[in-house]
């Protein structure tokens, strides 16, 4: 492994690092790679409670933007079912999940983090689902985990803004858990608290909402594919990287 993904264990706890910090832990295809990979060994260990979290000064960018550019060295479609598999593997996992944002979780990063049970954000930090600025729809779920926390009309709002959220903001409007002035000893108190009760069968009642939602969710992983693929050749989506790329306001004209 090359190392951009970490797994330890301790005290009954997995946890999982993003780490490509240079990079603040965007995701290309190897990254994604390693970490289905160690999702899938998370899912066969013995311990009840999963961290995912990142290195360096945040959670996680977001796709890599020259995994977007270029599908030359893996086809498009390959590269979305490995996101639909490593969010599936971390929606499913038989265990209780956290996600410890700190900094920012734009993007695709955000679709991970929302496929936790619990998402845990500094006071500092923010999030985004703003795929809207470079003329894509949320992908890794997004649509999908942004129903399940505000509905669908709410969802599409946040959406179609493409807004970065204090994370105060994402509280209030249901997009996250939970803010704290210390993220570690909230991630710490948290364990705890979970460690004192049956976890297991916190765990079974996990799995039935999950095998009742677990359709739906593979469904919409589809049709995030299909659509992403059909915006992936728009004007609007051609402007929106050039835009990102050299810093300015993108021109948009529909098409």
């Amino acid at each position: 492994m090359s190392g951009t993904v970490l797994l330890e264990k301790h005290n009954g706890v997995i946890t999982i690092t993003l780490n490509r910090p240079e990079a603040y832990n965007s995701l290309d295809v190897p990254m994604l790679e390693e970490l289905l990979e160690l999702l899938n060994k998370a899912a066969q260990m013995e311990e009840n409670i999963l961290v995912i979290k990142g290195s360096g000064k945040g959670f996680s960018a977001g796709g890599d933007i020259k995994t977007m550019l270029s599908s030359f060295d893996t086809p498009f479609e390959s590269i979305m079912e490995t996101i639909g598999a490593v969010v599936t593997a971390l929606y499913e996992m038989p265990k209780l999940t956290i996600c410890a944002i700190h900094g920012a979780a734009a993007g695709l990063g955000l679709s991970l983090a929302l496929a936790c049970d619990h998402v845990m954000v500094d006071e500092r930090a923010k999030v985004a689902m703003n795929f809207i600025g470079i003329g894509l729809v949320p992908d890794g779920g997004g649509h999908f985990f942004l129903k399940q926390r505000l509905g669908d009309k709410k969802a599409r709002s946040v959406i179609w803004e493409g807004k970065t959220l204090a994370a105060e903001e994402a509280l209030e409007i249901g997009v996250i858990d939970e803010v704290t002035g210390d993220l570690e000893e909230a991630v710490t108190g948290k364990i705890a608290a979970w460690q004192e009760k049956p976890v297991q069968a916190m765990i079974a009642t996990k799995l039935i909402y999950v095998n009742i939602q677990l359709d739906e969710l593979k469904s919409i992983l589809k049709l995030e594919t299909h659509n992403q693929g059909k915006m992936r050749v728009t004007e609007d989506h051609k402007e929106g990287v050039s835009a990102f790329l050299e810093k300015r306001k993108p021109q948009f004209v529909g098409k």
